[in-house]
């Protein structure tokens, strides 16, 4: 980030101060705190009470709050909370317990426009939040307060991912994907710009690689070492919508030509194909045992066998296209969201 901007009167206006002053005017426009219901708080999970699998969930908690599509939804690490956003013009994020399918807080104005995907750090300390107003907002969750917007992109931004050490936070966006010091809270640097539109990210287990997936349907693959391209390939006859690691480094990626394809990313070769839903999959989520992928679309929530690619079971609580979904790290819980408004939590009981 070395080029310079003269203005008129001489001066040179530095990209770091072009950055600060527009995210001085973004926080200008954002909540500063949220509150959290601790009357609503989940209990304690004990190990007892953590599963190893997902069999024939039933829908236990219906959530509604927000006022239009549910774009995206995050568990927290310890799976005591959920957080949800998206709905067009809505701009607030909603912060739930879903072991008791109970609200536990707002952030009413997060954003200026819709939410397009949430993340929050391994680490359980900051949630990151990436919207159509361009910016990226950090919110620290161990004090419930605003941390501060990276602003950079000069379009949508679509996605996020988080690598597995809290680190480093990835942003894919309409004129391409850039990196951010999630300790410093600072520019890292940009990987690429305008590419096709970048829809998806995921960062591989060991941290080592990220993978984006765009609106012509290709998948590229970079390593976060040296921030080089390792190779691209046309993986779909349409957009890819979502992207996810397996625990062993293999990659699931879904589009809207309506399948969802497992590949070796060594290789790049295909692994498998799942063919079963009848319109566009918009999101795919894996368990933590590894062995159950779930992906949503029109036709509502599949549940596959990863290792043979048997469909396991279709789940159908929504009365609309199911857009995001998300599995709880303790495994016991699937939240889905709709474009009915409204969130559904799935529990193997």
């Amino acid at each position: 980030m070395r080029s310079e901007g003269r203005g008129g009167g001489g001066f040179v206006l530095r990209p770091y101060i072009v950055l600060a002053l527009m995210a001085a005017v973004a926080a200008a426009t954002i909540s500063k705190e949220f509150y959290i219901n601790t009357a609503n708080a989940a209990v304690e999970v004990t190990p007892s009470q953590v599963t190893n699998s997902f069999a024939n969930p039933q829908l236990l908690y219906i959530l509604n709050g927000h006022r239009g599509t549910i774009k995206s939804l995050a568990f927290s690490p310890d799976s005591k909370i959920l957080a949800s956003g998206g709905a067009e013009n809505e701009g607030a994020i909603r912060l739930w317990n879903p072991e008791r399918g109970k609200k536990l807080g707002n952030i009413n104005r997060a954003h200026q426009t819709a939410i397009e995907s949430l993340v929050i750090s391994p680490d359980g300390q900051t949630l990151a939040s990436c919207s159509n107003d361009n910016t990226i907002n950090l919110w620290n969750l161990r004090n419930n307060k605003f941390s501060r917007s990276f602003v950079g992109h000069t379009s949508n931004v679509l996605s996020l991912a988080v690598s597995p050490d809290s680190k480093v936070l990835i942003s894919g966006a309409l004129d391409g994907i850039r990196m951010w010091d999630l300790l410093q809270q600072r520019p890292l640097g940009t990987l690429v710009r305008f590419d096709n539109l970048i829809y998806t990210l995921a960062i591989s287990p060991d941290g080592q690689t990220l993978a984006s997936g765009d609106n012509k349907g290709v998948i590229k693959l970079w390593n976060l070492g040296t921030g080089k391209l390792i190779r691209g390939f046309v993986a779909h006859s349409n957009a890819v919508n979502a992207v996810v690691f397996t625990r062993d480094g293999e990659l699931v990626s879904a589009s809207r030509d309506r399948t969802i394809k497992i590949w070796n990313i060594n290789s790049g070769k295909l692994v498998r194909s799942l063919i079963g839903h009848n319109n566009w999959v918009n999101a795919v989520a894996i368990h933590p045992d590894g062995q159950t992928l779930a992906s949503a679309g029109r036709d509502g929530i599949k549940l596959w066998n990863l290792t043979t690619g048997e469909l396991r079971n279709t789940l159908n609580g929504h009365t609309d296209w199911v857009s995001a979904i998300a599995f709880s790290p303790d495994g016991r819980t699937l939240a889905s969201g709709g474009f009915d408004q409204r969130i559904n939590i799935w529990r193997s009981l």
